[in-house]
C-alpha cells in the first residue's frame, strides 16, 4: 500500500503538528465548495489522514455514514481514537489506487491535501470515480506547492540555497502531481467527470513562535521532516539557524501569519 503514497506517516501526534492542523482549517471552506451532504448520504473521505475532514463532515451534516481510507495505520488508529465512538465514522486502511469497496458504494467521494503525494494520481482519481455511484459528486483538493503555500516556500527555499539536494527535493515538491493551475480539473474531465469546477481555497497559518513553525521537521512526517532527519547534526543545526532568520524577517520571535492556498476541484458522475 505505501508503494501509492511517497509521504512518510507513522505518528499520528506528529502528522497533527505538521499538517492535521492545517487540514482541520482547510476542511471547512472545502466542504463548503464541495456542496452541502444530503440526509443518509454514504460519504468516502479518501486520505483521512488523522481524520480531520471526516470529523468536520460529521460535525456539519446529515451524513449516514462517513468512512475514511488511509494507507497509513498510524493515522487510522489516531483518527479511530478521534471519533469517540459515532456510530457514523468508519476509518479502514486501505491504497488510494486499488480501493476495498465495490462499484458506486458512496454518494459522494471526496479528498484532502492527498493526491499530489501519489505518484500514480490519475489511477486514484479513477478509482474515485468507480466508487462513486452516477450523479455523486466527486472532489478533491491540494496545496498550490509552488505558489500557494509561503510557510513551505520559506523552509524549502532556504534549504534549497545551502544544499543541492535540498533543491532537488524543492523541485520534486513544487511538481508534484496536481498541484498546478489546472490539472485538477483537466484529470477530472480525463476521468470522465461533467459540470466540472476549479477554484483556490486560501487559509492562514498561524505561529506563535519559531520553535512552533520548526517542531515540524523534526517529527519525522512529510518530505521536509525526511530530509532534516538526512543531516547530521552541524548540518541540520545550520539550516535551522538560517530557516530561523528567514522567520524572524528582521523582527523579535514571536507570532507569524502565512497565507497558504489550496487548488480545489469537483465534478458529477455521469448518470
Amino acid at each position: 500500500m505505501a508503494t501509492s503514497s511517497t509521504f512518510t506517516a507513522t505518528d499520528g501526534d506528529a502528522y497533527e503538528l505538521q499538517m492535521g492542523r492545517w487540514s482541520r482549517r482547510l476542511a471547512e471552506p472545502f466542504l463548503d465548495f464541495a456542496g452541502p451532504v444530503g440526509e443518509g448520504e454514504r460519504v468516502l473521505d479518501l486520505g483521512c489522514g488523522t481524520g480531520s475532514l471526516a470529523l468536520a463532515l460529521a460535525g456539519r451534516s446529515a451524513a449516514s455514514r462517513v468512512c475514511g481510507l488511509d494507507f497509513s495505520d498510524a493515522y487510522v488508529a489516531y483518527a479511530q481514537r478521534r471519533a469517540g465512538g459515532d456510530p457514523r465514522l468508519e476509518f479502514r486502511v486501505g491504497d488510494a489506487c486499488a480501493m476495498p469497496f465495490e462499484d458506486a458504494s458512496f454518494d459522494r467521494v471526496l479528498s484532502l491535501l492527498m493526491l499530489h503525494f501519489v505518484p500514480r494520481a490519475p489511477a486514484a482519481v479513477a478509482e474515485m470515480r468507480r466508487v462513486a455511484r452516477p450523479g455523486a459528486v466527486a472532489a478533491a483538493a491540494v496545496w498550490d506547492a509552488r505558489g500557494g503555500v509561503v510557510a513551505h516556500r520559506l523552509f524549502f527555499d532556504t534549504a534549497a540555497m545551502l544544499d543541492p539536494q535540498a533543491d532537488a527535493l524543492r523541485a520534486r515538491t513544487c511538481t508534484r502531481p496536481m498541484t498546478r493551475p489546472g490539472e485538477l480539473a483537466a484529470a477530472w474531465r480525463a476521468a470522465g467527470f461533467e459540470e466540472v469546477r476549479e477554484m483556490l481555497l486560501t487559509i492562514r497559518m498561524d505561529f506563535p513562535g519559531f520553535d512552533d513553525f520548526w517542531a515540524p521537521y523534526r517529527g519525522g512526517q512529510g518530505p521536509g521532516a525526511d530530509y532534516v532527519a538526512s543531516l547530521d547534526p552541524a548540518a541540520a543545526d545550520r539550516l535551522r539557524e538560517h530557516v530561523r532568520r528567514a522567520y524572524l524577517d528582521g523582527e523579535p520571535d514571536g507570532p507569524r501569519s502565512y497565507a497558504a492556498s489550496a487548488w480545489a476541484v469537483r465534478g458529477i458522475v455521469p448518470g
